[in-house]
């Protein structure tokens, strides 16, 4: 019998750490979203990518086959030619879209008051101090 192990973030070796990585990237938060607006539908590959303006194929491949490997993402084949190519969330990928969400909101409402802090930081002289960027 196997039981389950919580990860410790704080913890260097904890894969929580390569978890977080994928899942916290844009094009892992976009595909989810696609994904969950079909659900429980299938979404051909050049769909996902019409809907995800600037990835690229190559990138939304690493991206869709990390999500498949973690059990995020179903990836259906058709032999047909050329193939065709359909993904859906699992169960375990839909409970990812509620957390996604709420970042891409938070990212979203809060995006101004960033880019304001941002050029301000770049407009002020550096004094060179600790965490002067």
């Amino acid at each position: 019998m196997t039981t389950a192990r919580r990860g410790d973030l704080f913890d260097p070796r904890c894969p929580t750490r390569q978890l977080l990585d994928r899942v916290g990237t844009k094009w892992t938060s976009m595909a989810v979203k696609v994904l969950a607006e079909q659900a429980p539908g299938e979404v051909r590959f050049a769909d996902l990518r019409r809907r995800m303006p600037g990835v690229s194929q190559k990138m939304l491949s690493v991206t869709l086959r990390s999500l498949a490997r973690d059990g995020l993402v179903a990836r259906r084949v058709e032999a047909t030619t050329p193939p065709s190519v359909y993904y859906r969330l699992t169960d375990l990928g839909l409970s990812l879209e509620e957390p996604l969400a709420a970042l891409r909101a938070w990212a979203e409402r809060h995006m101004p008051e960033i880019e304001e802090r941002n050029r301000r930081a770049a407009d002020a002289p550096s004094d060179g101090g600790p965490g002067t960027p």
